[in-house]
């Protein structure tokens, strides 16, 4: 196969187009990390021009979240946080996430592993052999086009990679963090969110590790020079897309065995991927989701706990008593 540049029989010049698939694998993926890896060049999946939108995988959803400690109502204005809650959400169901920083709430976490049946760390070398390996085949695939002495597909996959260095080296410039509020430290928060289709999810962790992950902006607005960046490199796969005719009938077969193998291994990767990282932060599912009859259930066992309901009457999960019946309980 590799001393012909042609397969008789086939033909496949239109391969390129492989690349051009509107797939958000890898913007979740994004979302995910948090931010890019510069190892992330060598993951060549379609979706490769549709990475700067990963802000956008919360759907425009900015749930109404609680703090149950101080009885402040307000929203969840980190996209990617409002993701991986839509993810971990089910309906009628209440799910408790932890969000830990290094140093902190090793042993907790330990005890909520052993408790609920939950493994990241086996998660993690499963999504991690996943990444590594999509990574490797991109190699592979470089090393057996220039066997074959392809140099146009050797090229097409050059073009696809710089388009990957510079949407990477934006995402990187555009998750630096931001303003995140004041600091607390050494306050303890708990949070319930209610996000779309019923889905309640309860947020617990300091409150510093919190307002990282739920306040601010997680991707920043892309300056002018980054937004013509980002523009040059989705022109690149377009044109790597357009000049992937010229490769040989087994360059053009490698590279689309390529883009949807990696495709696949980086959906697995992110299936697998135990948690949201964040600012140095992790955040994990502490407890599995715990099904109601009723909201109303749900929201009494959670007053009864915090022994407070001024954040349920602000997201309006409860009714505010009337002033008959508080004039009468001050009497």
């Amino acid at each position: 196969m590799f001393k012909h540049h042609s397969i008789t029989g086939i033909t496949l010049e239109s391969a390129g187009l492989v690349a051009l698939a509107n797939l958000k694998t890898m913007a979740r993926r994004t979302v995910l990390t948090g931010t890019a890896s510069l190892l992330d060049i060598l993951i060549l999946a379609p979706g490769i021009h549709t990475q700067q939108n990963a802000a956008d995988q919360n759907g425009g959803e900015y749930p109404t979240c609680g703090a149950m400690t101080t009885g402040y109502v307000f929203r969840v204005e980190n996209q990617a946080m409002v993701h991986y809650l839509q993810g971990v959400g089910r309906p009628g169901c209440l799910t408790v996430v932890r969000v830990s920083s290094p140093g902190r709430g090793k042993a907790k976490k330990e005890e909520i592993i052993k408790r609920t049946g939950v493994f990241p760390k086996h998660n993690g070398i499963i999504a991690t052999t996943c990444y590594l390996t999509a990574c490797s085949l991109t190699i592979l695939v470089v090393v057996l086009l220039g066997v074959i002495r392809d140099w146009w597909a050797i090229g097409i996959v050059g073009t696809l990679m710089l388009a990957r260095l510079i949407n990477a080296i934006i995402i990187r410039r555009r998750a630096q963090q931001g303003w995140k509020g004041a600091l607390e430290p050494g306050v303890k928060g708990d949070l319930l969110v209610l996000l779309s289709q019923d889905r309640w999810v309860r947020i617990q962790g300091w409150v510093d590790d919190l307002k990282a992950v739920t306040s601010g902006q997680w991707l920043r607005d892309m300056t002018t020079v980054e937004d013509s960046f980002a523009s040059f490199a989705s022109l690149l796969v377009f044109i790597s897309a357009a000049l992937a005719g010229n490769s040989s009938t087994v360059g053009s077969l490698l590279i689309a065995a390529l883009m949807l193998m990696s495709a696949g291994l980086l959906g697995l990767c992110n299936t697998y991927t135990p948690g949201l990282k964040m600012y140095n932060r992790s955040v994990y599912i502490s407890d599995p989701p715990r099904q109601y009859h009723r909201r109303l259930d749900m929201v009494n066992e959670l007053i009864a706990e915090m022994d407070r309901d001024d954040w349920a009457i602000g997201m309006g999960l409860i009714l505010a008593p009337s002033r008959e019946k508080a004039r009468a309980a001050q009497v």
